[in-house]
């Protein structure tokens, strides 16, 4: 493992390292144990989360890339790595609310768990120092961050994501409560498209149990409701990539910690 200490890193995220790829225009997005919860405010480390969410976004972007959306995920290189194309990062986080949750339910007073009357995207800025305000789209054209084409693009590839999530977890027991995605522009000769960038897994999209809408994801860790490594497993396991030999194998390397 000791390849990994020599590689220079492109940027360190809540969850994630980008390492410069071994060809051009390629990256190595490795994933972490640490998890952050309330913009930063709490911190902990969730053990085989890494390994897990690596294992479960390289399966939902290839599925995603099956049906057609473009995504930068190229291939998984071992249990933490991936192997992805370098994307210029559109700093917008589109979410997608499917049931009412989190800060919706904050927002407008409503029970968490109520049905949405149709999936609802919302645009969050990216930024921790402010942590990640809502925008509309006014905003976003007016400073330049994507422009109205963009998304359309965006917001539509989200729903295409949402449409196929829904019935993909659905098939396992698995409510898709809402989910946030990233996305980034691909240029190829002279040509720019938006591809589906970062990650989809727990991490980022609250899943309930279908039976009793027991959750799955990290709210557990952020509500401090226990048992965090076994919901991250037990997504996994319903996908049925469960990694072989289970979690014992699921340590970082040391060269990381």
């Amino acid at each position: 493992r000791a390849r990994m200490t020599r590689r220079r890193r492109i940027y360190e995220g809540k969850a994630k390292v980008l390492f410069e790829g071994p060809e051009p225009g390629t990256l190595v997005q490795y994933f972490k144990d640490d998890a952050t919860a309330f913009n930063n405010q709490k911190k902990g480390t969730i053990t085989g989360k890494g390994v897990l969410n690596n294992r479960i976004s390289e399966y939902l972007m290839v599925k995603l890339g099956e049906i057609g959306v473009p995504t930068h995920f190229v291939r998984r290189l071992n249990m933490r790595e991936q192997l992805v194309r370098e994307v210029e990062i559109i700093p917008l986080e589109i979410v997608v609310r499917n049931v009412v949750a989190g800060s919706l339910a904050k927002r407008f007073g409503i029970p968490e768990g109520t049905q949405l009357p149709r999936s609802i995207i919302e645009y969050y800025y990216k930024s921790d120092e402010l942590g990640d305000p809502m925008v509309s789209e006014e905003h976003i054209t007016a400073f330049g961050w994507a422009n109205p084409q963009d998304l359309d693009e965006m917001m539509s590839l989200a729903l295409r994501v949402n449409d196929f999530l829904l019935g993909l977890f659905l098939g396992v027991g698995l409510k898709l409560v809402d989910f946030k995605l990233e996305f980034g522009r691909l240029y190829e000769n002279d040509e720019m498209r938006t591809v589906l960038a970062d990650e989809i897994s727990p991490d980022n999209c609250p899943l309930w149990d279908v039976k009793t809408n027991e959750k799955l994801d990290k709210d557990r860790f952020r509500r401090d409701l226990g048992n965090v490594e076994e919901a991250y497993q037990e997504v996994a396991r319903r996908l049925g990539i469960f990694p072989e030999g289970g979690p014992r194998d699921m340590k970082g390397p040391s060269t990381m910690q």
